[in-house]
């Protein structure tokens, strides 16, 4: 089992390119599969669950041509199964928007129920809605989600929530339904715009990604592209959070700010200087953070996978903050392992109060999830002396190369494997 081993006390400075969005890449991959012409992605993360997707495709007969770490081409004419198995939907959950594309493509489709992070319950149920409204015969069967339609039918459809993945299936089906589909409270988020985007440039005709109101009219096939992925703005705000809490000065590079806007009032509410270019982002911190209040939101409210690395910022703050969590029930889970660093924190419901303290001390840590393993490295960055995180796993499904960006920053952090690394390490920089 994979470890991070880190030694704190370093600001992190200077610049780190940030990569392609995950959550729009896994999405448009499955939407490349409509077409029978051959798709070139660009701009893909080389993380797991890229690859994990790459092999779902691969698995029903997609052809899929690694042309380089972050260049695929896929073909859709070869598919001879609709049933995505449950090994691939265990490892990602967005496995499941392999449900959409192929009910759109084929009118039926077979997806085992999902995993992915333990962060809390994440129901499906505005996915199937959609599915149903559009025409489609949907059951849970052997632990598998079958949907099938002699012929999807456009419908005018109200979410109850608003819902990233539902906005993102539905619309993916719909694009290939017959007539038009108007879907209202629909999820705002960069990447459904993404995919939106990216279902256009196949000859999809979809208007109003990125408002609360999506209009599609579907057509009969999709064709060729080319395409390149939004930036990850979730990686961006991991870098420019690190700068926050080690007193740092990281610019981050390839980035969109206009996705980052509730990321950089937050960090200037904190006490950051903070300084926007046309594809760049500064984050100067000169000082101890402030503390401040936070309550996640969707898009372009201040998102639920950056709430564990302001979590950490306010933990090391002057003064008390208030953090309420209205996405996920299950995202504190890092708080107990931030408070074996010495962070002082009670959880109320779905809200934790954080007071402050001075700094952290290093301790052996485990990533709950994903975020929050990421967010417990910069704790770890800003700590003083050695900080082990475990199952580390879960960061590599979402970040590049993140122990090499952060020593390019200065960082003291390295990737073990065993008990005598470890010692190998803390020999080195004792």
């Amino acid at each position: 089992m994979e470890q991070y081993i880190i030694k704190g006390g370093n600001s992190l400075a200077g610049e780190v390119e940030i990569g392609g969005a995950k959550n729009a890449a896994l999405a448009i991959l499955a939407a490349a599969i409509m077409a029978d012409d051959t798709v070139e992605i660009d701009k893909l993360p080389d993380v797991n669950d890229i690859n994990v997707m790459l092999e779902a495709i691969t698995a029903i007969g997609a052809s899929v041509q690694r042309i380089d770490r972050h260049t695929v081409r896929i073909n859709g004419s070869g598919i001879t199964n609709i049933n995505i198995e449950y090994d691939y939907i265990k490892k990602i959950r967005a496995s499941y928007y392999l449900l959409g594309a192929l009910l759109g493509k084929y009118k039926k489709s077979q997806v085992a129920l999902p995993g992915g992070c333990n962060i809390g319950s994440r129901p499906i149920d505005q996915h199937l809605k959609g599915f149903r409204a559009l025409g489609a015969d949907v059951d849970i069967e052997n632990g598998k989600i079958v949907a099938e339609a002699e012929a999807l039918r456009g419908t005018h459809l109200y979410f109850d929530v608003v819902s990233v993945g539902a906005t993102i299936n539905v619309m993916m089906a719909a694009a290939m339904a017959e007539g038009v589909t108007i879907m209202e409270n629909v999820a705002k988020e960069p990447h459904v715009v993404d995919v939106a985007n990216f279902l256009n440039s196949m000859g999809a005709n979809i208007r109003g990604a990125g408002t609360d109101v999506i209009k599609i009219r579907g057509v009969k096939k999709l064709h060729k592209s080319e395409y390149s992925i939004i930036p990850d703005q979730i990686e961006a705000g991991t870098f420019m959070f690190a700068a926050a809490v080690t007193k740092g000065d990281v610019t981050v590079t390839n980035v969109i700010p206009k996705h980052l806007e509730s990321m950089i009032a937050k960090l200037i509410d904190i006490g950051c200087e903070v300084y926007e270019s046309d594809d760049a982002v500064r984050v100067v911190a000169k000082r101890r953070p402030r503390c401040t209040q936070v309550k996640t939101l969707p898009y372009p409210g201040y998102p639920t996978d950056m709430q564990p690395q302001i979590g950490v910022a306010l933990a090391l703050a002057g003064g008390t903050s208030t953090i309420t969590e209205s996405i996920f029930e299950n995202r504190f889970k890092y708080l107990d392992e931030l408070a074996r660093m010495g962070a002082n924190i009670k959880v109320e419901g779905n809200s934790a109060i954080i007071r402050g303290v001075e700094r952290f001390s290093g301790a052996r840590v485990s990533a709950p999830d994903l975020r929050a393993g990421a967010a417990l490295c910069i704790a770890g960055l800003a700590a003083e002396g050695i900080t082990i995180v475990d199952d580390i796993v879960y960061i590599q499904r979402g970040y590049e190369c993140f122990e090499e960006k952060l020593r390019s920053l200065g960082g003291i952090i390295e990737r073990v494997s065993s008990e005598k690394e470890i010692q190998k390490f803390q020999l080195k920089v004792s």
